[in-house]
């Protein structure tokens, strides 16, 4: 009974994980905007995901191996001796610049904003399933 209460919730909490370390990410671009020769950085949320959720969503749902939570994010951006990023790509700049940095403004704040606003749905998609579980444990006679 718990591996499937925690595999109902494993998606959603390596999404959020996912998500903080994109935003982490995305900060640093921004407060090194004006920093001469810096190179912007990102990855692919969809293939992170897709990597950190590979044998362990789904494919445990009787509780073996693996299914534990975190399982999949702990090979994708933990390690036993702290955090450790995903597969950071350069970003492509849609303008040069004369000092060789390739952080576009424009563009970080827009990401920002969006990953923001999806770090905020899936948070309160995890409240929603963790309310709905509560009121589901509930006894008749508890209301």
């Amino acid at each position: 009974m718990i591996p499937r209460l925690t595999n109902a919730l494993e998606f959603q909490s390596q999404a959020l994980v996912l998500r903080a370390e994109r935003q982490r990410v995305i900060a640093g671009n921004i407060a090194n905007a004006d920093t001469p020769g810096f190179k912007a950085r990102d990855f692919d949320f969809a293939t992170a995901l897709r990597n950190a959720t590979a044998g362990s969503v789904g494919n445990n749902s009787a509780g073996g191996p693996g299914a534990g939570l975190g399982t999949g994010i702990a090979r994708d951006v933990m390690t036993p001796g702290g955090r450790s990023q995903p597969a950071l790509n350069y970003a492509q700049p849609q303008q040069t610049q004369l000092d060789n940095n390739t952080v576009d403004m424009d563009r970080e704040r827009g990401a920002f904003v969006d990953n923001a606003v999806k770090f905020e749905a899936t948070l309160r998609f995890i409240n929603g399933s963790v309310r709905t579980l509560q009121e589901a444990m509930k006894s008749a006679n508890q209301s």
